[in-house]
């Protein structure tokens, strides 16, 4: 599957580069809903709760109630996935608040899972200089990917990963890291980060990871009709 990426900062449609600095600005919230109609799901991050700054509660509540859509941003506590769910979010990712500095957070994910049930969470697995990175791509952790997909496994139904060296610049992903942690687990995996050409997106597909897309898609380096011919 191919999952068009609507980013919300500031109650608009926007593109980061590593996370930090923006680099564009999409169209309208409709207009993008609009736009990514012949896909069957929509990812949805509201940047602003994620840097802890406010939230775009209610495009989020819009594109929910419009497209099937999995959301992320801030969810650091049981309250706010519920309050996600509520508003519509299809599935909830958890990004920071999964791990500590030495692992996997279990007990917050137990309590995620008990509250809004494993088949509703994505756990985001960002990896930056070969280690996972947390709040905001800022902070680098002890441990890789491949360390605790597994650890992961009780918790969620999916894993959303980034290769967040690469996030947003254009220029092609790590091909290689997708395929060690396809290998790692047996979870549904999506990758982001980099991704630029449409080989890249049928090698991804082809190793039975779904695909989540942003800059190359409101840059027009991949043209929408044909991704949508990749998932009719």
């Amino acid at each position: 599957m191919i999952f068009p990426c609507i980013d919300l900062m500031d109650g608009e449609v926007v593109q980061l580069v590593q996370g930090r600095e923006k680099a564009l600005e999409g169209g309208s919230p409709d207009e993008m809903l609009r736009k990514f109609s012949a896909f069957p799901q929509i990812q949805v991050i509201d940047l602003d709760a994620a840097m802890g700054r406010g939230s775009n509660d209610g495009i989020v509540r819009m594109l929910a109630s419009k497209a099937v859509a999995r959301v992320g941003g801030g969810v650091r506590t049981v309250e706010r996935a519920r309050a996600l769910i509520e508003q519509g979010a299809h599935r909830v990712i958890v990004g920071t608040s999964a791990f500590t500095k030495t692992g996997v957070h279990e007990p917050f994910l137990a309590a995620l899972r008990d509250a809004a049930g494993r088949e509703r969470l994505i756990v985001a697995v960002d990896s930056k200089n070969g280690r996972i990175v947390v709040k905001g791509w800022r902070e680098p952790t002890e441990f890789t990917a491949e360390e605790v997909l597994r650890s992961l496994e009780p918790y969620c139904s999916g894993l959303l990963c980034t290769y967040v060296d690469k996030e947003g610049m254009l220029e092609g992903t790590d091909l290689d890291w997708f395929r060690r942690l396809r290998a790692a687990t047996t979870l549904e995996l999506t990758a982001a980060g980099g991704i630029t050409t449409m080989d890249e997106v049928r090698a991804l597909l082809a190793m039975d990871i779904h695909v989540a897309l942003g800059m190359a898609i409101y840059t027009g380096r991949l043209r929408l009709e044909e991704l949508a011919s990749l998932v009719t």
